[in-house]
């Protein structure tokens, strides 16, 4: 396993210079591109991240001289393992990336390769104009992966797939030529007429075969798309004008050529769309609707089922789109069917297709949404379906294999009994959800692939349902393609005669078999199906090893389980919206993404990383962790519940426990409350120290602090501020208690002086209860056994204080103390009673969050000065992770008669000590000028700017001129 990626050393450095990009060699860089979004893993020779289109094309050049095979690769989104090779990957998702040309009237532009689906689209909408494809995957789906897959989506009912989106592309072929595929082409390039001449002859030799044994579904993908060849011959003249060869690349899984870039067909935005969600009471109930639904001319209906349905139930970010779904007797429902329709020129076409909906589905329950901002967050909860199913407890998983089944809608209620049986046969059960509109159904059964037994009922289900599809008219793969999951079947679906003419294209463009060799042609015998996974990747099983963890794993069913609970959906790959991932926006770079970072430490923990033990000092996963900020937005954001943050913590921790301990940098950083309460007791000293061009000097030194960061300002100490008032002393008024952070405590008292004022005038007594960060620099910096010892003793004095004179609510004014309380404590390995410390969680609320949920009962209702002033929010990522934003937003809305916003940001890029180092300052930057600072200096001038964060504050401090404060400062104000 420790052989170098290529065949010789001298060849790894000629590949190095041969092109301008990134080559990547080392083994762990290697291995974050041997998965995708399927159960397979196979080893890369490397990894090139070209610079360019024209750096592609020197790197296929240099591989085709050496004989070397090559993957182009986009996003790694794929479900069928065609991302996945023993080749030299070429990772077009960074750099090739542009809008190359765009022509309104003419309704087309021409994009490079690597080009995000959504981004593509977000540049088109000014113009009204938009790609039709939407697969599940738009937000990191790259436009040559779409092609290599046929991608299609929800609406190709109305739309089509790629393949009648696509007018041309600018390919590069395996002995490095390029050539543009296009309608014409071949009348005017030599080199595209002998190759279409040739493909002709292939197609017209097997017209027969294709005309029998094609399905004649709207949604195939399976082999190489021989009948749009076909279907062209009938239309040409006879000088092979009308053959577009662009449309056999269509699903080719990268296997024919190298696409660079395309020219795309697009179309109008509609005037409107509206989306109607239908409730069944059975599954069955809801796939009997299909047909019938489709006479409306709908423009998508899409299925989602019970497990799909409940598992976003149990999701932080997803639970609150299910209460857009029709409720059965107040619970969620078995099964529903999005059913959108599109307006073209009146919105009253709308109303009138709703009500011939509502006379078709009879009793079923229907909700009707017109407003954008509805539909999306539906159709969030419906492109979240895969990587939903990856949060299912146990060993057995929703696994990829059978997952893109099509037939004839007429024919889909028939297949999903007749699977059903094939299921039940195998002792388990599937979830369903999918393109109802085309028939494409994705059903996951639940197997444990580890298990040996499972991997044969997975290809033994594999072999009945390829047959079940082929005897009801229907494909193995309606959109995701052969890959190594399907490709071992195609001989049995279509016959040899026609895997002979695939083979004869692939010879065609490729003779030497250097494209993503073992795809589609020679993939190998069913038994296949079951090798080279993930869970196995040498033939047999690699474990999570038993471990004496310092967190608890139990609501992720052990450890084991939260650290193979990556799939790989890449969901984390967005450039922008949300939080997840920070340091991903800002590079661009597989490693630094969630699903770089979950890899990185499966791999490790796992012991893949050579020794076959878990790689604790690993070296390459210390530095791919380094630039995790512990947002905790994947916590909440990834579908699947990754929660890196909390892996990175423990990762360290075991690093420690394995090594020497933790560097000195990280034992200051983690200690941070102690260095400022030695601070405090002489803030004048500290400030003038700290901030002198000497002490700068020696904290870069030292710890590796940027010089030309700010210092965080040491004032006089909070107890020293907290004077007894005149509320103190009345009884009658409830007592809530304040939990003063380090940070309130030595650099922001004045916070917790206004949150005073403001629950005194509230009608409340406050108690203050002096704590230090609650663990949380600790357990970010890994330094879990002393995060440990803090919240223990932490649970001592809370619990005495709830015991003797119990407050109505503990509260917080730091989000990242907050959730230390209620998300870490309650999940550390404290020795203390569970129940305790899920008792002081549940007391402990941020004092917004408390203020706006007990509105109408506090005991006083002051009259608030008024503010005719906007106020803008920029929320903490562990607010925005953990209890969200709402609450905070409600409160805010209160205070002024202008308006409350939360401002569309993602992470600040400050994350604690984070962003104070000199290795991290430029990448601190980066990601706060992604969306916090524009959106900031776009601000009107009187607008209030409202953090409840001190890292974001100082963050703003440092790199705008705007000032944020604290919401109880704010609200202290109006008092």
């Amino acid at each position: 396993m420790s052989a170098p990626p290529l065949e010789s050393a001298d060849l790894a450095r000629a590949l190095t210079c041969h092109v301008e990009g990134e080559v990547r060699l080392g083994r762990h860089d290697r291995m974050l591109y041997a998965t995708d979004a399927s159960i397979y893993q196979v080893e890369p020779l490397a990894v090139v991240i070209p610079a360019s289109t024209d750096d592609a094309v020197r790197a296929v050049r240099f591989c085709a001289r050496h004989g070397l095979p090559i993957l182009p690769r986009g996003g790694g989104t794929s479900l069928a393992g065609q991302c996945t090779n023993r080749a030299v990957v070429i990772d077009f998702s960074a750099c090739c990336t542009a809008l190359l040309q765009l022509d309104v009237p003419g309704h087309r532009c021409r994009v490079e390769a690597g080009l995000t689906i959504d981004d593509l689209n977000d540049l088109l909408r000014p113009s009204g104009l938009f790609f039709a494809p939407d697969p599940a995957t738009a937000r990191q789906a790259n436009v040559g992966g779409c092609i290599g897959n046929n991608a299609a989506g929800a609406r190709s009912i109305l739309y089509g797939r790629t393949s009648e989106n696509l007018l041309g592309v600018d390919v590069c072929t395996a002995d490095g030529q390029t050539l543009r595929l296009d309608e014409g082409a071949a009348t005017r390039d030599e080199r595209v007429h002998a190759l279409t001449r040739r493909v002709v002859e292939v197609v017209r030799r097997s017209e027969r075969l294709i005309r029998e044994r094609f399905p004649k579904t709207l949604r195939r993908n399976a082999g190489y798309a021989l009948d749009l060849i076909l279907d062209q011959l009938e239309q040409d003249p006879g000088d092979l004008s009308r053959i577009n060869l662009a449309k056999l690349l269509c699903g080719s899984e990268g296997t024919l050529a190298v696409t660079l870039g395309a020219e795309l067909l697009l179309r109008s935005i509609p005037l409107a769309r509206g989306l109607a969600i239908v409730s069944f009471e059975s599954l069955d109930a809801a796939i009997d609707a299909v047909v019938p639904i489709l006479k409306l001319n709908p423009s998508a209906v899409e299925l989602l089922d019970d497990m799909v349905i409940s598992l976003a139930s149990a999701q932080s970010e997803y639970r609150h789109y299910v209460t857009l779904l029709p409720h059965i007797e107040g619970h969620p429902p078995p099964a529903v069917l999005y059913v959108e329709f599109s307006a073209e020129h009146s919105c009253d076409e709308l109303a009138d297709r709703f009500d011939a909906l509502r006379t078709t589905v009879g009793r079923a329950s229907v909700s009707c949404l017109t407003e954008p901002n509805a539909q999306l967050r539906a159709w969030k909860l419906r492109k979240a379906g895969e990587p939903l199913l990856h949060g299912i407890p146990g060993r057995r998983k929703p696994i990829s294999f059978v997952e893109d089944n099509a037939v004839p809608p007429e024919r889909l209620a028939e297949f999903v009994r007749r699977f059903r049986a094939i299921v039940d046969a195998h002792g388990t059960r599937a979830a369903y959800w999918a393109h109802a509109s085309v028939g494409v159904l994705h059903i996951r059964p639940l197997l444990d692939i580890a298990d040996e037994a499972d991997r044969v009922h997975m290809q033994q289900i594999a072999i009945e349902a390829a047959d079940l599809a082929r005897e009801l008219g229907g494909v193995m793969s309606g959109e995701h393609g052969d890959g190594r999951v399907r490709g071992p079947l195609l001989e049995r679906f279509f016959g040899p005669e026609l895997m002979q003419a695939f083979r004869e294209i692939k010879a065609i463009f490729d003779p030497r078999n250097l494209l993503n060799p073992g795809n589609i042609v020679e993939p190998g015998p069913p038994a296949s199906i079951a090798t080279r996974l993930r869970v196995c990747p040498e033939g047999r099983p690699v474990r999570v090893p038993s471990l004496d963890t310092f967190f608890r794993y139990d609501d992720q069913h052990g450890f084991d389980a939260a650290v193979e609970t990556c799939n790989g959906a890449g969901v984390c790959r967005k450039k922008s919206g949300g939080v997840m991932c920070p340091s991903y926006q800002a590079t661009l770079d597989e490693r630094h993404s969630t699903r770089g970072r979950g890899n990185a430490l499966r791999l490790a923990i796992t012991g893949q990383f050579d020794r076959g033990t878990p790689a604790w000092d690993d070296q390459e996963t210390l530095a791919t962790l380094d630039l995790c900020l512990s947002c905790k937005a994947c916590k909440s954001e990834c579908p699947s519940n990754v929660d890196i943050a909390r892996l990175k913590a423990e990762f360290l921790a075991q690093h420690d426990r394995a090594s020497n301990g933790p560097s000195l940098r990280r034992r200051v950083f983690g200690n941070i409350h102690t260095l400022n309460r030695l601070a405090a007791m002489a803030p004048h000293l500290a400030n003038t120290m700290s901030n002198s061009a000497l002490g700068k000097l020696a904290l870069s030194r030292a710890l590796g602090v940027d010089p030309r960061r700010s210092l965080p300002l040491f004032t006089r100490p909070l107890h020293k501020c907290w004077r007894k008032t005149a509320a103190d002393c009345d009884s009658t008024r409830p007592l809530v208690t304040l939990l003063a952070d380090t940070f309130t405590s030595h650099n922001e008292p004045q916070i917790a002086l206004d949150a005073r004022r403001v629950l005194e005038a509230f009608g409340y007594r406050v108690s203050l209860y002096l704590g230090s960060d609650f663990g949380r620099a600790s357990i970010s910096q890994g330094l879990l056994p002393e995060a440990i010892a803090d919240a223990e003793r932490h649970v001592d004095r809370l619990s005495t204080l709830l015991e003797n004179a119990p407050p109505r609510a503990l509260l917080t004014l730091e989000p990242s103390c907050h959730s230390a309380i209620v998300d870490d404590w309650p999940a550390l390995r404290l020795n203390r009673p569970r129940p305790l410390v899920q008792k002081i969680a549940e007391h402990t609320h941020d004092i917004c969050a408390f203020l706006e949920a007990n509105w109408n009962s506090h005991p006083i209702r002051p009259e608030l000065k008024p503010l005719h002033r906007d106020i803008a929010l920029h929320a903490h990522c562990h607010q925005k992770a953990l209890d969200g934003t709402a609450a905070t937003l409600a409160l805010l809305s209160r205070l002024t008669s202008g308006s409350a916003f939360e401002l569309d940001t993602g992470c600040c890029g400050m994350a604690g000590a984070f962003g104070f180092t000199r290795d991290h300052f430029e990448l601190s930057r980066r990601i706060a000028e992604l969306s916090l600072l524009p959106q900031v200096d776009r601000l009107p001038p009187e607008a209030v700017l409202v953090a409840p964060g001190t890292s974001c504050r100082h963050q703003l401090t440092d790199f705008s001129t705007r000032r944020a404060v604290h919401p109880a400062s704010l609200l202290g104000s109006l008092v």
